[in-house]
C-alpha cells in the first residue's frame, strides 16, 4: 500500500506537469499557425493589390469608352449610314467588353454584374434608337438621336457603374 501511495505521489504531479505543458504548447502552436496564416494572407493581398488596382482602372476606362458620346467621337466617320454606324458602335462595345472580360477575376461578382448591365444598357440604347432612325438614314441623324437620348437621361447606367467601381475600390483596398 505504501508503494502504491508513493507511485501515486509521483505520478499525479508528473501528470499535472505533462497536462500543463501540453496545453501551453498546444496554445502556442495554434497561435503560431494563425500568425503564419495571417502572414500568408497579407503577402497575398500585397501581391494582388496592383492587379486589383489595374482591374478597377481598366473597368473605369471601359465604362468611359462605352459611354455613347465617347463612342460616337471615336467611331463615327463622314459618309456613314445609320446602319453602318449602328454596327460599328455595337462592335466597338463588344470589343471593349471582350478586351476587359478577364478583369472579373479581380472584382466582386456584384460589381461585374453592374459592368455587364452598363454594357447591356449601351447596346440596348444603340439598337433601339437605331431602329427609330432607320438603316438608310444618315449617321449624323442617328448620332443626334443618341446624344439627345443621353441628354434626356438624369443619370446614365455607365455613370452608376463608375460610381460602383470607385466605391468598391475604396472599400477593398
Amino acid at each position: 500500500m505504501e508503494t502504491f501511495l508513493e507511485i501515486v505521489k509521483l505520478t499525479i504531479p508528473g501528470l499535472l506537469t505533462f497536462l500543463a505543458s501540453y496545453f501551453v504548447l498546444k496554445t502556442y502552436m495554434e497561435n503560431q499557425q494563425k500568425l503564419q496564416q495571417l502572414k500568408i494572407q497579407q503577402e497575398q493581398q500585397r501581391s494582388s493589390l496592383p492587379l486589383r488596382l489595374q482591374a478597377y482602372e481598366r473597368l473605369s476606362l471601359f465604362c468611359e469608352r462605352i459611354s455613347l458620346p465617347s463612342l460616337l467621337l471615336r467611331v463615327r466617320k463622314p459618309g456613314m449610314s445609320s446602319g453602318e454606324l449602328r454596327v460599328t458602335l455595337l462592335l466597338a462595345v463588344q470589343q471593349e467588353y471582350e478586351h476587359n472580360i478577364t478583369q472579373q477575376v479581380y472584382v466582386s461578382s456584384q460589381l461585374w454584374e453592374i459592368i455587364k448591365i452598363a454594357r447591356d444598357d449601351a447596346v440596348n440604347a444603340i439598337s433601339l434608337i437605331a431602329e427609330k432612325a432607320g438603316p438608310k438614314s444618315d449617321a449624323a441623324e442617328l448620332a443626334g438621336m443618341l446624344l439627345t437620348y443621353v441628354n434626356q437621361q438624369e443619370v446614365m447606367v455607365v455613370e452608376k457603374a463608375l460610381l460602383a467601381i470607385k466605391k468598391e475600390a475604396a472599400t477593398r483596398l
